[in-house]
Formats: structure tokens, sequence, C-alpha cells
């Protein structure tokens, strides 16, 4: 029998394989790595990241640990306090300190706080002035107005401008520059030689200041550590600023001019009168002296205002409020313009200032209400009003209210 020929490969058919004779290993991919499932960039750095996650979680496993030892601290803290507390009261109290002690719960949430708000805002405070400040006076400007403009009794704006004024109010007139304090007192020009204790007991007219009063004060530029009140070594000349500081004010209103002796007010102005012996006498009561009967200026404010102003148009009558004589007709020097003064025979004059005009003459005997001038507006006067004074030889200059009959 003739034998068969092996086929070659060329001639040999391909078969394929079946499922069941694949080998595994052509059959599945080989199992990839978690670093080769991730992305390409990160596998360079994924033990840090791993190393990361760990070290997170070993400090919040810390931090849990530790809060709850601080929580289990802080209530061994107040359990140890409580007892102390509660031995201590019982033994004060005789075993009653449950009455005395109520159980309250001490947990507390510092979570529901109120948190602090942040503001972008400095408020800085405002501080008191301790320097002086300079005022150009304006038209209508006067003593009174400055004072309530910057919080002052009005003498200290006269005490602290007296090289100017010389304590006279109707010496204020527009463009003149005032020296406005930053504190009710006196200003004192120091003299070698002078000590802080004779300047402050100078100082101490109606109120009362001490040496450190002086020395404290900033603008005074004094050490309290260093300056010695005996010789306080303050150059010549420097103008101290003396706190809560009072002198004696002169009075630039009309004198007490007496029938008996009327030349005293021959410095006061062309209205002065000689001397007068005889005339009417007055009856001690005085009547309200002019129409209008409410105020239109200043009230009596010693020693700045020692009188009344009163209302009134320009014009309205003026009344002589009691009997007496004319001692003083005329104008005055001194800012009170048109000015009678009438003696009363009985101790008491009063002045009528500011008139429109006057109707009476020195020497001139009146009765009470007798016409003897209209209200007005002359000399240093801000407006139509009548400045009213009464003058007593014993009390000196009073105030009217306290001796008018008001209608």
């Amino acid at each position: 029998m003739p034998s068969k020929a092996k086929p070659t490969p060329e001639q040999t058919p391909e078969i394929p394989a079946s499922p069941e004779t694949e080998s595994p290993a052509a059959a599945k991919p080989a199992s990839r790595s978690l670093q080769e499932r991730l992305p390409a960039p990160l596998r360079r750095y994924w033990k840090i990241a791993l190393i990361a996650v760990v070290a997170l979680g070993v400090v919040l496993l810390m931090n849990t640990v530790a809060s709850g030892m601080q929580a289990g601290q802080q209530a061994d803290l107040r359990s140890t306090a409580m007892a102390m507390a509660q031995t201590t009261i019982e033994a004060v109290t005789g075993g009653e300190a449950s009455a005395l002690m109520p159980s309250y719960d001490t947990a507390i949430d510092f979570g529901q706080g109120i948190s602090r708000l942040a503001s972008m805002d400095t408020v800085i405070p405002s501080r008191a002035r301790v320097d002086i400040l300079h005022h150009t006076v304006e038209r209508g400007d006067t003593l009174f107005g400055l004072a309530d403009l910057y919080g002052l009794k009005p003498e200290s704006i006269l005490w602290f401008n007296f090289d100017t004024l010389e304590d006279n109010p109707s010496q204020i007139q527009p463009g003149l520059v005032l020296n406005i304090p930053p504190v009710n007192g006196i200003l004192v020009t120091y003299h070698a030689g002078e000590s802080l204790h004779a300047i402050a007991e100078n100082a101490s007219y109606t109120t009362t200041v001490t040496v450190d009063d002086i020395i404290n004060w900033p603008s005074n530029d004094l050490d309290p550590y260093e300056t010695d009140p005996n010789n306080p070594n303050i150059p010549d000349g420097f103008q101290l600023i003396i706190p809560n500081g009072s002198r004696e004010l002169r009075d630039w209103g009309p004198p007490a001019i007496t029938r008996q002796n009327a030349a005293v007010a021959a410095y006061y102005g062309p209205g002065a009168c000689g001397a007068i012996y005889e005339g009417a006498i007055g009856n001690g009561t005085f009547r309200w002296p002019t129409v209008a009967t409410y105020l239109s200026g200043y009230d009596w404010t010693p020693p700045t205002h020692n009188g009344i102003d009163i209302a009134g148009a320009e014009g309205n009558a003026v009344y002589a409020t009691d009997g007496g004589v004319v001692v003083y007709a005329g104008w005055s020097n001194y800012g009170y313009g048109n000015l009678v003064v009438i003696d009363h025979g009985t101790g008491w004059q009063s002045a009528y200032a500011h008139l429109f005009s006057y109707a009476v003459s020195c020497g001139q005997s009146v009765s009470q209400g007798t016409v003897i001038g209209g209200v007005g507006n002359t000399g240093n006067s801000s407006g139509a009003h009548l400045h009213f004074e009464l003058t007593s030889a014993l009390y000196g200059k009073v105030n009217p209210w306290d001796f008018l009959f008001i209608p």
C-alpha cells in the first residue's frame, strides 16, 4: 500500500481553537496594580499622597482623643472644686450646704457663643482742649454769645483778654482777635521770682486753686515731679493757665451816684452832673420801668451783667421806677449809650441804659412813673432793649427781679 505523504505546514489548514482548548494566558489579560490604574501624572506621587492621607487620619484621631481628655479633666476640676466648696460650706452652715448650693448644669457649649465682629474703622475719641484758641470778632458777637458758643463763663473770656478788653465787654468790636480759654479760669503772666503758692492764692478770689492745679495743666509745660513750687523755673513773661481761677472783675457799669456826690461819675461821660443837694425822695417801692414785661437779652448774671435787659420797640416809654433826683443824664463812654441815673434818696439808685432819647436833665426831681426817655439801641447794643439796674448803699448792685413789682 502506498504510503501517504505528510502535509506541509503551508498545506495544513488552521483550525480555530475552542474556548475549552485556549490557554489561560491567551484568554485573559494580566491583572494591573493600583499604581498602574492611577493616571500617568499621579503615578510619580502616589506614595506621597498615601502618606499625607495617613498623617491626616492620625492628626484627627489625636485631636479627638485630646478633646476627650480635656473634657474629662474639666469635669474632674469641676467635681473637685464643688467638693471643696461643699465641705467648706457644710462646716460653716452645719450641713445645710445642699440648701445653699443648688445644682446647675455646668456644661458649656462654646460653639454657641457670640462671635466677635471685626471692625475696619478706628474710632479716635475726642479729647478736651488744653490750649488757647483765637476768635476774630464778627458783627453781632457779644460777650455772652461767645461764652455760650464755647461753653464758658463770660468772665473767663474777660480774664483771658485783660490786655485787650480791661474787663470791659463794651470793647468787643468787629475785627478784634480774642483769646478763647480751654477751661474756665484766668490767664496769669509769670514774673521772675514768683512762687506758685502765691499765684494760686491770688487766683482764689471766689474759687479755690491749688498748686497742683497749675502744675498739672498740660499746656503749662511743668513737670509734676521736678517742679519746685517755690522756685518753678518758669521763663519771665510766660502765660500760665490757671484752671478754675478767679479774680475781682471791674464793673464798667454806672457807679453808685448819690445826690451828695454826683460828681463821682465825672469820668463816666458827658452825662455826669455836678453836686445836687435837694430833690424828691422816693417811697422805697419799685415799679416796672417800661411797657414790655419780658426779657430780650441777658438776665441778671453777675459779675459780668449786673442788670436785666427788658424787651421793647425803639421809642417805647421808659418810666422812673421810683421818685428821686436825676444825677446822670446823657452819653456814657463805657458802652451804655444814652444813660439816665436816678438817686431815690433812700440809699437806692436806678439806672436806665441804651436809651433812644432821654427827657430829663441833671438835678431834675421826678416822681414814680414819670416818663424819663425811650427804649433804644445806643452804645454797645445789638438791638433795642432797656438795660435796667438797681443799686443799694447796703447791698451794692442787686438782682432787680427781687425788688420790682411786675404788672
